[in-house]
């Protein structure tokens, strides 16, 4: 590995650490109708303000040992494993790609796809104001900085957002307008590589349903049906880095 290529790697870790505290912001925030400027960070049980050097991604919840600083208030360890995992996708995303134009797309799915998974495991809600954004955002940069792909990433993007939405209209109890959304906004960023993105998120989601269903109780009633965000995000998150090499390895064998 060139010294630089490592340098640039670090930067994209850091950065994706510095997103990965955004996102976390963006997770709590959105679905309650919050601003996600201000005020500034605070704990959530005594309302005092982060300071600075208790808002260092990860580090700073492992020297406060998890806790708030002022009310010694348990701090969730999702928030550190959010940032940890965003640093981690995010050099991923430098590690494996080679032009702006992939590095641009892969950071801003990751970017897409941690928040809205949280926000649909917490609230069973994907936000418009994630996939609007996030669509004209895959269009414009995917126009700029990688003009000759972008035929194919529309038509990825209308074809998993047709699909999704057909089996909506036959089923719209078991599929929601979101997640057809976001379906059409993985195509947009992925390309062909949706195809994959979009099998391992339907079993992904046929599993979840499955252990849910094994662990209710005989007699109880059917609740809240299992949020499909998280496994699009899965299967989205998997299709970034081995999309086209699963559809290779479908096509020899095939061949």
């Amino acid at each position: 590995m060139q010294i630089m290529t490592a340098f640039e790697i670090i930067i994209a870790a850091l950065f994706g650490a510095v997103l990965g505290s955004f996102l976390n912001v963006v997770a709590y925030r959105l679905p309650r109708h919050e601003s996600l400027l201000a005020p500034g960070s605070h704990c959530p049980a005594c309302n005092v303000p982060v300071k600075p050097y208790d808002n260092v991604p990860v580090l700073a919840w492992i020297w406060l040992h998890g806790r708030c600083r002022a009310c010694r208030g348990a701090i969730s360890p999702r928030y550190p494993a959010v940032e940890a995992l965003t640093a981690a996708l995010c050099a991923g995303v430098v590690l494996s790609r080679s032009s702006a134009g992939a590095i641009t797309l892969g950071v801003l799915t990751v970017l897409v796809l941690v928040p809205t998974a949280l926000i649909d495991l917490d609230h069973h809600l994907i936000p418009n104001l994630i996939t609007g954004p996030a669509a004209i955002l895959a269009i414009a940069l995917g126009g700029v900085l990688d003009p000759s792909g972008e035929p194919a990433r529309l038509i990825a993007g209308a074809a998993a957002g047709g699909f999704f939405g057909l089996a909506a209209l036959v089923s719209p109890r078991g599929m929601g307008m979101g997640d057809v959304k976001l379906a059409a906004v993985m195509g947009l960023l992925l390309g062909a590589a949706v195809a994959p993105a979009l099998a391992i998120a339907l079993l992904g989601g046929i599993l979840a349903g499955l252990v849910v269903a094994a662990r209710r109780e005989p007699g109880e009633r059917r609740g809240v049906g299992v949020p499909f965000g998280p496994s699009l995000a899965l299967g989205g998150l998997v299709a970034l880095f081995a999309g086209h090499a699963i559809i290779a390895a479908y096509l020899h064998l095939l061949g």
